[in-house]
């Protein structure tokens, strides 16, 4: 499964190698990580580091494969 996670602001380059298995985009002041998810342990783990480094989160989703 895929999941996209949008992401208040401009991640940095340092911040964006903390999701080395996803890649990102930079939209409209946001920044989107988006790719595979193995589980659910995968995902809550996604959340969990962005909520380590202080990301605030605004919308998760999956997506089509």
């Amino acid at each position: 499964m895929r999941y996209e996670i949008r992401v208040d602001g401009l991640m940095s380059e340092t911040l964006t190698k903390a999701f080395p298995e996803l890649d990102h985009v930079v939209m409209s002041g946001q920044t989107v990580l988006f790719g595979p998810v193995v589980d659910e342990a995968h995902l809550y783990g996604l959340l969990a580091r962005c909520q380590s480094l202080g990301l605030r989160v605004l919308e998760m989703r999956r997506i089509p494969e």
